[in-house]
């Protein structure tokens, strides 16, 4: 009797076991097609939220977002099931933060510009055909990606930074300016007439008003050089169009050389007088 009773536990342990091996086994196939099946739902979200952000792979950003998505999920339902189980999950837990510690401090270089690069897309202090200067390096977006972002110089080569360098630095973004503040000087002659230094200042006030898309500030007689007399002139081109601002200034370089011809105005240069006593 007690041999029968001792095989019918053997066979209900065995059983039991079987039960809950197929009973993981079938969770962690409903589990896979929900993931799978969730993951493909929001994709499409997350692709038209990208579609709205100009300048950067959206390829690679959705690729980064659904491996992250799909390695997190994963891993807590491996623990949950392997919980489940009867295992003890605590030195599973624990071995996994070491191996992330260490994967951490290996990669840090590469994890540091991924992070910086959803810093960039979420943050977007510039886009894809941007001007942008940093430090002394200037050129026009080209490429954003996970790990740098590619300018392209006015001399034609490629400038490549790294996505932390970016973050960490001060950023100049030309394209974002609504307007462009321009402030040269003019050099005359000493020679010059004082009713016709009085009059300069309305002259150029003039010549800049009359130029399409330009807001005038201000000109005034600002000071004596050692062989000049200097006006210093301050207006705004109403774009950030480089060409447009180059246009602009040389409409009233222009203006002011047949305006000064007209008024009998010189322009001075350096010149030096040199007293020979014998």
């Amino acid at each position: 009797m007690l041999a029968v009773i001792t095989r019918f536990q053997y066979y209900g342990e065995l059983f039991a076991g079987y039960f809950k091996f197929a009973y993981a086994l079938l969770a962690l196939i409903v589990v896979y097609y929900a993931v799978r099946y969730g993951i493909n739902l929001l994709l499409p979200f997350v692709e038209r939220a990208l579609d709205k952000r100009p300048g950067h792979n959206h390829k690679q950003t959705v690729a980064i977002i659904k491996i992250t998505m799909q390695t997190c999920i994963w891993i807590i339902v491996l623990i949950i099931l392997l919980d489940n189980l009867g295992l003890k999950i605590s030195a599973l837990v624990t071995g996994l933060g070491i191996s992330g510690i260490a994967i951490a401090l290996a990669a840090q270089s590469i994890l540091g510009d991924l992070f910086s690069y959803f810093i960039i897309f979420f943050d977007r202090p510039f886009e894809l055909g941007d001007y942008i200067v940093i430090d002394e390096f200037k050129g026009t977006v080209e490429n954003i990606g996970i790990k740098t972002t590619r300018l392209r110089s006015l001399s034609g080569e490629e400038l490549i930074f790294s996505n932390t360098d970016l973050t960490g630095a001060r950023v100049r973004n030309y394209k974002r300016m609504n307007l462009r503040r321009i402030s040269f000087r003019l050099n005359v002659s000493y020679q010059t007439p004082s009713e016709l230094l009085q009059a300069i200042p309305q002259i150029l006030t003039k010549i800049i008003q009359s130029v399409k898309q330009t807001s005038f500030d201000r000109a005034h007689f600002a000071e004596y050089g050692d062989s000049t007399l200097i006006f210093e002139v301050v207006y705004y081109v109403l774009s950030s169009d480089y060409n447009k601002y180059m246009d602009t200034q040389q409409e009233i370089n222009f203006k002011i050389k047949t305006e000064f011809a007209q008024h009998g105005i010189d322009f001075a240069y350096p010149t030096q007088t040199v007293v020979v006593k014998s």
